[in-house]
C-alpha cells in the first residue's frame, strides 16, 4: 500500500511526520512537517503530542504540514516474533504495588496508577508492526508518531481523553481490566475504581459546564481485553475554552490517581522511570472547530535496537500485587501481539 511506501522513505529520510486512523474509521491521516525544528505546543491548530508530566508539548500545526489522507485497503497480518524481555520485573512491580497499597491504606490517597516499562532488545521492523497495529485493533486510536529529535512512539489506545464539537464536549470515564471473556464478571474492586474515576472527571466539568449527562458503566472489549467504561457529555459553557477543560482533565486518575496531587507525587518518587509520553495525550487540536483527543496507553516507543512498552494500572486498597503484574502483562500484548522482526 503506498501509505507504508510513504512512512518508510519518511522514516528513511528523518523526516518529522504522525500517521494515525481514528477509532471505527478506516481513513488514515498523515501529517508531515516540513522542517525538523520542533513547535512546541501553545494551542495552535494541529497534531498535538503531549507528555505525562515533563517534556516538550509538541505540535505539527496543520497550516505548516503536508496533509495527505487516504483508505486503508486490506492488508494481511504480517508473522509476529514472540520477543522476550530484557529481565524479570515481577519482584520489583510487586514490592511497588505493594508500598501504594500501604500509603492507600494510611490515607495518603484513595489512587493510584502505577506503571512499569518492559524492554525488549530486539529490532522490528517498524512499517510492518504498524500494519498490523491498524488491522488488528479497529475500535482504538491507531498511531504512528516521529520526530528525530523526540524519537519514534506506536500506540494502540482506547481511552478518549476528550472530544470537544464547538460548544459540546464527550470524555470518558475508563478503568477496570480484564481479558476478554464471553461473561465477564467484575469486581468490587474494579467497580470502585471505575467509579473513582467518573466521580473525578464531574467534579472537574460541573461547574463549567451548562448541563451534563453520565452513562452507566459498560464492558467494552479492547483487543484482547475489557474494561469498565462511562461515557460523559454536555454543553460548555460560553466563558470556558477547550484548552481550561483539558487542562482540568489531565491527567485524569485513570493514568495517576486521586488525589491527582498526591498520586503524582508519589508516582514521581516512586515509579524510578521517566514516563515520557505514556500517559500523555495526542490527537487533533482545533481542525474545523474540532478538538479530538486521546490518552496515550497501549504504546511503545523505540530506540535504536531497543523497543520499550509501557504498561500500567489502577491501584487501590483492595489491589492484589502479584495480580496487578498479570494486568500489566496481558495489557502489553496489545503491542507485544503485532511486533515484527526486522529482516538483517
Amino acid at each position: 500500500m503506498q501509505i507504508f511506501e510513504k512512512i518508510q522513505h519518511l522514516l528513511s529520510s528523518q523526516n518529522p511526520f504522525v500517521c494515525y486512523v481514528k477509532p471505527n474509521e478506516n481513513v488514515w491521516n498523515l501529517l508531515i512537517q516540513q522542517t525538523e525544528e520542533i513547535v512546541a505546543f501553545s494551542g495552535q491548530s494541529g497534531f498535538t503530542f503531549v507528555p505525562f508530566n515533563d517534556g516538550v508539548s509538541i505540535s505539527f500545526p496543520f497550516e505548516k504540514s503536508e496533509i495527505l489522507q487516504g483508505n486503508i485497503e486490506f492488508v494481511d497480518k504480517k508473522n509476529v516474533e514472540e520477543f522476550t524481555s530484557e529481565s524479570n520485573q515481577k519482584a520489583a512491580f510487586e514490592n511497588l504495588v505493594a508500598k501504594g497499597v500501604a500509603a492507600i491504606q494510611n490515607h495518603e490517597f484513595d489512587k493510584v496508577v502505577l506503571s512499569r516499562k518492559i524492554v525488549l532488545k530486539e529490532q522490528i521492523s517498524i512499517v510492518a508492526s504498524f500494519e498490523n497495529l491498524i488491522t488488528t485493533y479497529p475500535t482504538a486510536f491507531r498511531y504512528l508518531f516521529f520526530h528525530p529529535k523526540v524519537g519514534l512512539w506506536m500506540g494502540a489506545t482506547p481511552e478518549q481523553l476528550v472530544k470537544i464539537n464547538q460548544n459540546q464536549f464527550e470524555t470518558v470515564a475508563l478503568a477496570g481490566t480484564q481479558l476478554y471473556a464471553e461473561n465477564v464478571i467484575w469486581e468490587a474492586k474494579e467497580i470502585e475504581e471505575q467509579q473513582f474515576v467518573t466521580d473525578y472527571i464531574v467534579s472537574k466539568v460541573k461547574d463549567k459546564v451548562n448541563q451534563y449527562t453520565v452513562s452507566d458503566a459498560k464492558t467494552v472489549k479492547a483487543g484482547n481485553l475489557v474494561h469498565l467504561k462511562s461515557y460523559i457529555s454536555g454543553e460548555i459553557k460560553d466563558d470556558f475554552k477547550a484548552n481550561n477543560l483539558v487542562e482540568a482533565l489531565h491527567p485524569t486518575p485513570a493514568v495517576c490517581g486521586l488525589p491527582k496531587e498526591n498520586a503524582i507525587d508519589f508516582i514521581l518518587k516512586n515509579e524510578g522511570y521517566n514516563r515520557k509520553y505514556y500517559s500523555g495525550f495526542l490527537g487533533e487540536w482545533n481542525k474545523d472547530n474540532q478538538t479530538d483527543l486521546f490518552v496515550n496507553l497501549r504504546c511503545l516507543e523505540v530506540e535504536n535496537d531497543v523497543v520499550t512498552i509501557y504498561v500500567g494500572c489502577g491501584i487501590t486498597k483492595d489491589s492484589n500485587p502479584e495480580k496487578e503484574y498479570i494486568e500489566t502483562e496481558n495489557k502489553s500484548m496489545t503491542m507485544r501481539n503485532v511486533l515484527v522482526k526486522k529482516v538483517k
